[in-house]
């Protein structure tokens, strides 16, 4: 947000794009929210975390749609939800510029290996450019070698030496209060 407040970075153009297997990548709408909120919790259960997952679809839309800290992307194929990738801006102090951090990007395993991964993580590197961010970032659980080999043939660089950190919950609450 810029200083008045207001979402300094253009939306999502809610124009879907085709790939070769006939799969959208588009925008995701207020309409949306129960779908994008069903695939999350999809995503939570093949990553081992569902008992993590505390939000619902009405926080989501007010996260996404009165807030706007994120944004997100519908996969569809023949009409039907088959992924989503949800994404913010970042700052990068040393660049004294914006990148984009992608939070998530799920693929229904029945719809993988087609290359629609790669496809969205596409879309989110012409965003970046678009916008003049500096860089794209994620992580990934260090147990999920197929999604880390296909970072690796993306020619994604694995950053050796950092490692995440994160305070929530009560320590949060805490820490605010000091």
């Amino acid at each position: 947000m810029d200083a008045g407040g207001e979402w300094s970075s253009r939306p999502v153009q809610s124009q879907a794009v085709p790939d070769a297997d006939e799969t959208t990548i588009r925008a995701v709408d207020e309409a949306d929210v129960e779908t994008l909120f069903k695939l999350i919790v999809e995503l939570a259960e093949y990553e081992k975390l569902a008992d993590k997952v505390r939000g619902d679809a009405e926080v989501l839309r007010r996260t996404l749609f009165e807030e706007r800290a994120a944004e997100a992307l519908l996969l569809e194929r023949g009409g039907e939800a088959i992924g989503y990738a949800i994404f913010f801006t970042t700052f990068s102090s040393f660049e004294c510029r914006s990148g984009i951090w992608m939070e998530d990007v799920y693929v229904r395993p029945e719809h993988r290996r087609g290359g629609i991964g790669r496809r969205v993580i596409e879309h989110l590197a012409q965003l970046a450019i678009e916008r003049g961010h500096v860089r794209l970032e994620w992580c990934a659980l260090d147990w999920n070698e197929p999604a880390l080999n296909f970072y690796d043939k993306l020619g994604a660089t694995r950053l050796d030496g950092w490692t995440m950190l994160r305070v929530d919950g009560e320590r949060l609450r805490q820490l605010a209060q000091n």
